[in-house]
């Protein structure tokens, strides 16, 4: 069947028919014989019983009782008017309570209910004596049925067959789904090779149609990103060597040119220091938007990082006649992952608050800990005291290439990729960066990144080996 719908329709209806069947069959198997039949026998058995004891006294009545109880699996007790057994058989509590005309006492099983007990009395055949029988009936079917008759047996196959049908059909459904879910799960976390059908998925309704929907939409993501990726890649390379061919130039025609010509060959140096600035960050932002890289396990330690940013961006901000204020507490500060990328996310987050921050202000760095579920992650605070942004743009502001404007861009010389280079870096260590207008003035830029278990952290020493190359790249 290739149409989901035909699948629910014709499987609720065989299980619905599969439950009735069963019902009907095992009423029909288990239900108890009529009361006319017991009716007759004990009618019988009374008289049988009064014309044995008369005949040959009590061994001959216990001779007759105990043959009908292994014939007709019936326990029949005969009482005279004393209440005395007349076989001189110990007699059960209820038989003594029936023979005296007392009500047994309530009782209602579900499984096994009170027996169904029948008694008549009857004079002998001189008409002198009373004999009262108590018959109690074989459990027989009724042991499976409770009170007023209920069928308990057909209810309870009949819930436990649908519940079987029915998980064994969610499951199937759900199956696919759950698939689904997860590859989309993993797509939207940058894995762009997750697909959601199987090897022998070869379903035809309309979920497996889906799933493959799905998988041909991711792939020919995955071959788009990574062709936008390769172009990117490609061109920047391409632009290195007409670049060093361009410094080369440059250098040459200083040494031919006079004086004269200094400004202009220094505006060339510039744009070619801010070309060659660009390739690279193009180049970062290539490599981490291919999907193919992986978290080092190497543990860094993110306070040594975020002090060398501060020292670097505190010796840049003199130009402006700017500080740049750092606060670290003291503590384990280790976290998984590429130091340079690291040292690359924060540094161009400090730069750009040093550019747009008031001339002769302050830029703070604050780094403290946050519990999550499960962990705890560090917080890098970064706020300077510029004009902020609209908050609008507040979510823009990591894409790459975007610009408040053109005129701010130029002023500045940004291009707009440092803060795409830093939410990319930063997602790709498992974390998040926001931003937000702070209150008093200002852009305040908080980057989040999961802590490792201080169990898990190698020997100080080793990891603070890789701080001061991370910081060179």
């Amino acid at each position: 069947m290739k149409s989901l719908f035909l699948k629910i329709f014709i499987s609720f209806w065989v299980a619905q028919a599969l439950f009735l069947v069963l019902a009907i069959l095992v009423m029909l198997a288990l239900r108890p014989q009529r009361n006319a039949t017991w009716e007759a026998l004990r009618s019988t058995a009374l008289t049988d019983a009064i014309e044995a004891f008369e005949q040959g006294g009590p061994p001959k009545a216990r001779e007759y009782l105990e043959g009908l109880q292994l014939k007709q699996h019936v326990r029949v007790y005969v009482f005279n008017e004393q209440g005395d057994e007349i076989s001189g058989r110990s007699s059960s509590g209820w038989a003594e309570r029936v023979a005296a005309g007392r009500p047994l006492p309530p009782h209602h099983g579900l499984i096994f209910p009170h027996p169904q007990i029948l008694t008549e009395s009857k004079a002998s055949s001189d008409g002198r004596h009373l004999y009262t029988i108590a018959m109690e009936l074989p459990p027989g079917p009724r042991v499976f049925f409770g009170p007023w008759g209920i069928p308990v047996p057909g209810l309870i196959i009949a819930v436990l067959s649908s519940g079987i049908v029915c998980y064994f059909l969610s499951w199937y459904m759900t199956k696919p789904v759950v698939r689904l879910r997860a590859a989309t799960q993993q797509l939207a976390a940058g894995d762009l090779t997750a697909r959601a059908g199987s090897a022998d998925s070869k379903g035809h309704d309309e979920i497996a149609g889906l799933v493959r929907d799905f998988d041909t939409m991711a792939g020919r993501l995955e071959t788009l990103v990574k062709a936008q990726s390769r172009l990117l890649n490609d061109i920047s390379h391409e632009l290195r060597s007409p670049l060093a061919r361009l410094n080369v130039a440059l250098g040459l025609a200083r040494q031919r040119s006079g004086p004269e010509s200094a400004t202009m060959l220094e505006r060339i140096e510039l744009e070619a220091g801010r070309l060659n600035e660009l390739i690279g960050r193009l180049l970062t932002l290539a490599r981490m938007e291919d999907g193919e890289q992986r978290v080092p396990s190497t543990p860094v330690l993110l306070d040594e990082v975020v002090l060398g940013v501060a020292e670097d961006a505190e010796f840049e901000a003199q130009a402006r006649h700017c500080h740049v204020k750092s606060e670290i507490p003291s503590g384990t500060w280790a976290v998984r992952g590429d130091v340079s990328l690291l040292h690359s996310a924060i540094e161009n987050v400090v730069r750009n608050a040093i550019r747009y921050t008031r001339e002769g202000s302050t830029v703070e760095i604050d780094l403290e800990k946050s519990d999550i579920g499960g962990g705890s992650e560090a917080v890098i605070r970064v706020t300077d005291c510029g004009e902020g942004v609209p908050p609008d743009a507040l979510e823009k502001l990591f894409q790459p290439f975007y610009r408040l404007d053109d005129a701010r861009g130029r002023q500045t010389g940004g291009v707009g990729l440092g803060l795409a280079i830093t939410e990319r870096a930063v997602r790709f260590h498992g974390g998040r960066v926001t931003a937000s207008n702070r209150p008093q003035g200002g852009l305040m830029v908080e980057i989040h990144l999961p802590l490792m278990p201080e169990s898990t952290v190698a020997d100080p020493e080793t990891v603070l080996e890789t701080v001061p190359a991370g910081r060179e790249a």
